[in-house]
């Protein structure tokens, strides 16, 4: 989990230095699909399977939502300090507890209340000073708004592969995603396409490539370690966030980024270890 954590934290380090040159956002999002796709296709036929699975539409569907929650995310990566970014990010606990009740018609637990008190906390806490009119504005409020929008995508297509699971392979989950955002961000490019020089191409294929290694770190930590102990460890991105925000882009955050993502860390981690206690008490009783 901890390569896992870091392996996020490079590519939206990427992520943000390509932007710094000038390549737009669709067409960062365009590369690091063409990776991914490369690489998920020839995951599944190394199975042997056949890529386009069972349940088609849904498959379609978490595509289409996980596109646009990268694109979300990779536009606040671009217009954010890396922290605060990063620390949005892990807004989804929210939306996911939310969603679960709507569609998946889970019971809302006593943790994920405190959960969703402490984020918005947390949440005000962070965009405060920018919506004070009093204090001058610190963070773009717009590009708040699309990185909560990503998180609540981000929520949606988990909730989307959660069902998912019981149909499909992994694999042919993950390779619907590029298939969806490798022609969708190439038609949003337009006439926007920058050439990138040999120094950029290789930070968009690190894009990819660290992507693959986080996603791996991540697949292997939650097979071999409880799901709920190993996702605490994921947190540590923001740490590596904030390391490489000062170091590459010398961003130091704000007091108040410090306070507001420990709430929301802390409202995310007690809905975490919540849900692993409730159902333990549901399957002793």
């Amino acid at each position: 989990m901890l390569l896992s954590a870091l392996g996020f934290a490079l590519m939206t380090a990427c992520v943000k230095l390509v932007s710094t040159h000038g390549i737009p956002v669709f067409e960062i999002v365009a590369a690091r699909a063409f990776v991914s796709l490369v690489i998920s296709y020839l995951d599944v036929k190394r199975k042997r399977m056949s890529i386009w699975g069972n349940n088609r539409k849904l498959l379609l569907l978490r595509g289409v939502i996980g596109t646009c929650a990268l694109m979300c995310v990779y536009y606040a990566v671009t217009t954010l300090p890396l922290a605060e970014a990063t620390i949005l990010q892990y807004f989804h606990p929210v939306f996911t507890a939310l969603l679960a009740v709507l569609f998946l018609k889970e019971r809302i637990q006593f943790s994920s209340v405190v959960c969703i008190v402490l984020c918005m906390l947390g949440l005000y806490t962070i965009v405060q000073p920018t919506i004070n009119v009093n204090n001058p504005a610190e963070l773009p409020l717009f590009s708040v708004m699309i990185a909560l929008f990503g998180a609540m995508a981000s929520s949606v297509a988990y909730v989307i592969v959660k069902k998912l699971s019981k149909t499909e392979d992994s694999s042919v989950i993950i390779f619907y995603f590029p298939l969806i955002a490798l022609p969708t961000s190439v038609l949003l490019i337009g006439d926007s396409f920058v050439m990138p020089d040999l120094y950029l191409t290789g930070l968009l294929i690190l894009v990819g490539l660290f992507t693959q290694v986080g996603q791996l770190g991540l697949t292997k930590a939650m097979q071999t370690q409880d799901a709920s102990k190993a996702s605490a460890y994921s947190y540590v991105q923001i740490i590596f966030s904030v390391v490489l925000g000062i170091m590459l882009f010398q961003e130091y955050p704000a007091f108040e980024t410090y306070i507001g993502g420990g709430l929301i860390v802390a409202g995310a981690l007690i809905n975490m270890f919540g849900a692993k206690m409730s159902g333990k008490k549901t399957r002793t009783a």
